[in-house]
């Protein structure tokens, strides 16, 4: 149960934050909010890039295996 609460909260915390604010803004972004929302934003920008960096090094695997 502890896993699957885990796992929850994981994908949808950060998804419902994205949903509720809206359409990304640059200005004030990460300045004109609360410490909460500041820690939030940091947290999904860095999930975005983590996905992303696996994602290439997935495309990377996949052409070395290819060769």
């Amino acid at each position: 149960m502890e896993r699957f609460k885990a796992w929850y909260h994981r994908t949808f915390d950060d998804w419902a934050f994205r949903s509720f604010i809206g359409p990304a803004q640059t200005n004030g972004a990460v300045q004109g909010c609360d410490e909460g929302a500041r820690e939030q934003w940091k947290r999904d920008l860095e999930n975005r890039k983590r996905i992303t960096r696996e994602q290439r090094e997935r495309k990377r695997a996949e052409r070395a295996a290819r060769r």
